[in-house]
């Protein structure tokens, strides 16, 4: 069934809504994955997992983004 055509100025605000969730989707990934971390380190008694926590946390939020990206530019064709 085709899907009923959209205006323009609706498709800007689904596109905004979908870039703005990455102002609290790279923080928060950052923040679990920090947290998780801390806690591997209380656990295992050990100072270097919060580092790689982050770094996975990091790396979780980017590709987040390029998903993003990537999922909106190929509807913009």
């Amino acid at each position: 069934m085709p899907e009923p055509p959209q205006s323009s100025n609706g498709n800007f605000f689904v596109t905004l809504a979908r870039y703005s969730q990455l102002a609290f989707v790279l923080p928060a990934a950052t923040f679990v994955g920090w947290i998780i971390g801390v806690l591997l380190d209380r656990w295992l008694h050990t100072t270097w997992l919060y580092l790689a926590g982050l770094i996975v946390g990091i790396i979780a939020g980017f590709v987040e983004l390029i998903r993003t990206v990537v999922k909106n530019e190929g509807k913009d064709e």
